[in-house]
């Protein structure tokens, strides 16, 4: 019995005691404001590291066109002012691109998936 009152008289204690250590000592004096001293300043012969480089960013951007004809939006893309990329988005089915691979201005389809080529010779019939 005798622990549980001393228990009991903890918990109603602990309140003003926890308030009593945050606001300073028991006295009622505040504790003065701690400021934090300025960081010294840096040596002479501090180099700091570049910092790294970004991939990409020294190069251009492309510039995109785009244009509707008919139902489709046609979408050019042109890098120093030479289209080397179409992409083509119909009203139904998925885009496609038409790309220029060796710079001659012949565009030819490609859906950026890989293909895989199916053999179909005839090697025996019945």
């Amino acid at each position: 019995m005798r622990t549980f009152v001393f228990f009991l008289l903890a918990l109603l204690m602990a309140p003003t005691v926890l308030a009593e250590t945050a606001s300073g000592d028991a006295k009622g004096k505040t504790a003065a404001p701690t400021t934090v001293p300025a960081p010294p300043p840096p040596p002479e012969n501090y180099n700091p590291p570049a910092a790294p480089e970004i991939p990409g960013a020294g190069q251009p951007e492309p510039e995109v066109t785009i244009t509707t004809k008919g139902t489709e939006i046609h979408e050019e893309y042109r890098l120093n002012g030479r289209l080397y990329m179409i992409k083509i988005t119909p009203a139904k089915g998925k885009p496609y691109y038409l790309i220029d691979h060796e710079g001659s201005g012949q565009f030819r389809r490609s859906d950026f998936e890989t293909r895989i080529s199916i053999p179909t010779w005839v090697i025996k019939r019945f």
